[in-house]
């Protein structure tokens, strides 16, 4: 049981995007266990807004973080929720001014900077704790626990698949802030599925990755493949746009998806009438173009086949642009085995049964899961690293340093294996 809270943790915010807002909602739910009490974010109206919504007074305020450490400290921790190539030199700062800190995956763009991190994490004595979520998602976290009760005997393979749906490979892995590896310096993989690559070594116990393989590319959404009539942007020179499925206009007005994607500042408030919108897309608003003449050089598909030192096996796909999202799960153990759709809010468990007649039994396993996009994660993500941080016993889904960094070198070395086209030795 947690210990009685009397003061709330808190927090300072680092960047004023959409991933940290939602970490930050858990102060607005529960503001006896945190409050927010400064923020840095280089954008003024995003400072402001952000600053308006928690409350945070204009001294506390701050438009980079060597500002903020350059200060006493002026709070219990710090929730980073930056872009992927500034997660290292933000953080590190933070350690050695004091904070612990709660940082957006993935940890850093390359294993230097993420060992590095590592080691001022250590040379401080400071906590940071890596926002994989998906460990905290019921379906997850239950299929944990029958793993470690030993329901399916010891794990022989894990397969997972990300299905990245349409709609969401355009906005932000070729349209958005990830769809060029030149820009972000995060690679597909690492940007969207180092959760998934986390899961792989997380459900497998202590084995460690020994050997990975990766093949993928960029094989559909690009200018060679465009469709006759397609134009540079949606809403300007398309003759196709009334039948495409990546229509700007259908999918970020009319269906109203990835608002704080793409309109400035929409998470937190801003608002934009349907003309003002129209003319953004028409003219320099980067959604609005089209997705095969896009600078996007991210692949659109990779599978990844690992081997772990207990002789186990895993293997991920990653398949960009998917009419429906989905994590599918499939664990096969010496006594059993585990399948499973995260979306779908249930997985079944099964066991062989030589009786007459059978083959093997069933049992089906209902979990609650949230609209939240990640099955229920995100703030109990927060209220571990709240409850970690006043020195109660950290959960089973713990994802401190030291318990994140496997996945990530999965996700290196995936992808050295994909442009090398060889087996990786880790």
């Amino acid at each position: 049981m947690a210990n009685e809270v009397s003061v709330p943790l808190s927090a300072v915010l680092i960047g004023a995007g959409q991933r940290c807002m939602i970490y930050a909602s858990y102060a607005e739910k529960h503001p006896e266990q945190l409050c927010i009490v400064g923020v840095v974010e280089p954008d003024a109206e995003r400072r402001k807004l952000a600053a308006a919504r928690f409350g945070i007074a204009d001294d506390r305020c701050f438009d980079t973080v060597e500002q903020l450490a350059a200060l006493p400290r002026i709070a219990d921790a710090a929730i980073n929720g930056t872009m992927d190539e500034l997660h290292v030199q933000t953080t590190i700062p933070l350690l050695r001014a004091g904070y612990d800190v709660l940082l957006e995956k993935p940890i850093g763009v390359t294993e230097e900077e993420v060992m590095e991190l590592k080691r001022t994490a250590d040379e401080h004595g400071r906590t940071v704790m890596i926002c994989h979520v998906l460990r905290y998602a019921p379906f997850y976290t239950a299929i944990r626990e029958r793993i470690a009760a030993g329901e399916i005997g010891e794990v022989v393979n894990i397969q997972t698949s990300e299905h990245v749906s349409y709609h969401h490979m355009a906005v932000s892995f070729i349209r958005g802030k990830w769809g060029s590896q030149e820009q972000c310096k995060s690679s597909m993989l690492m940007a969207k599925c180092c959760h998934d690559l986390d899961l792989i070594t997380w459900l497998n116990g202590n084995a460690r990755p020994v050997k990975v393989s990766s093949f993928g590319s960029l094989s559909h959404f690009r200018s060679d493949k465009a469709p006759e009539g397609a134009g540079t942007r949606c809403l300007t020179d398309c003759r196709i746009e009334e039948s495409c499925p990546y229509s700007a206009k259908k999918n970020y007005i009319d269906q109203g998806r990835w608002g704080f994607y793409v309109w400035n500042n929409h998470h937190l408030g801003a608002k934009l009438t349907t003309e003002e919108k129209l003319e953004s897309l028409r003219t320099d608003n980067p959604y609005g173009r089209c997705v095969w003449h896009c600078d996007n050089d991210v692949v659109d598909r990779q599978s990844v086949i690992i081997e772990f030192d207990n002789g186990s096996t895993a293997s991920h796909n990653m398949i960009g642009a998917t009419p429906k999202a989905c994590r599918i799960l499939h664990i096969i153990g010496t006594k059993g085995e585990i399948e499973g759709v995260m979306e779908d809010g249930h997985f079944v468990v099964r066991h062989p049964d030589p009786r007459p007649g059978q083959g093997y039994t069933e049992e089906h396993v209902n979990i609650n899961i949230t609209d939240d996009g990640h099955g229920g994660g995100d703030l109990r993500l927060v209220e571990d690293f709240v409850k970690t941080l006043r020195g109660d016993q950290s959960s089973v889904m713990s994802t401190t340093l030291d318990q994140s960094i496997s996945g990530h070198t999965i996700g290196f070395a995936a992808e050295r294996s994909r442009l090398e086209g060889q087996v990786v030795f880790l």
